[in-house]
């Protein structure tokens, strides 16, 4: 289950309702899959051939099918990453930059953990929701923020997408963020 922390006061927040409503007043959208649907061989598996990543979507399809057709995503995929990833040091600095986009930015974890961090409103500043497999979440394309991995450097997640052409960032310099 996702846990939320505040980074200006280090205040926590967790419990799936109440994760929901703080990432609700803050314009991001929170949703939970149920993660033991996905088969066993698959729960802790982090390098994928193409026929398990079909094996994936295809179990979270009506979940899948359901969002894309409430926010019209009209494409997704898997992404699977882990220290077996060639060049992941590479990947993770491309990732860890501060950015908007021009859509949502939609994970739905299915293995492993992972962490937003995202830009709220100006009395909250900058917080990080910590993911983990079933959690859903969308960041709108014109809110802040970056994602990386949990210490375990290891996540599969589904990725959503509205344009065809995929994940597009526009970097956001920001003197308020803090790595921290």
């Amino acid at each position: 289950m996702a846990e939320i922390r505040i980074r200006n006061t280090e205040e926590r927040i967790s419990g799936e309702q109440n994760v929901r409503a703080f990432l609700e007043s803050q314009e991001v959208l929170y949703e939970h899959w149920d993660a033991s649907k996905l088969p066993g061989h698959l729960q802790d598996k982090f390098i994928l051939s193409d026929e398990e990543k079909a094996e994936i979507l295809a179990t979270y399809d009506v979940e899948i099918r359901e969002l894309a057709q409430r926010r019209g995503y009209k494409t997704w995929d898997i992404v699977a990453l882990s220290d077996a990833t060639p060049g992941l040091d590479d990947i993770l600095k491309r990732f860890e930059q501060v950015h908007t986009h021009t859509e949502d930015e939609v994970r739905a974890i299915t293995a492993g953990r992972g962490i937003f961090i995202i830009k709220g409103s100006e009395e909250v500043g900058y917080f990080d929701v910590e993911l983990e497999a079933g959690d859903v979440i969308s960041v709108p394309e014109t809110i802040p923020h970056f994602f990386t991995l949990m210490d375990n450097r290891q996540i599969v997640a589904v990725r959503l997408f509205i344009e065809t052409e995929g994940w597009i960032a526009h970097p956001f310099e920001d003197p308020a963020f803090s790595k921290a």
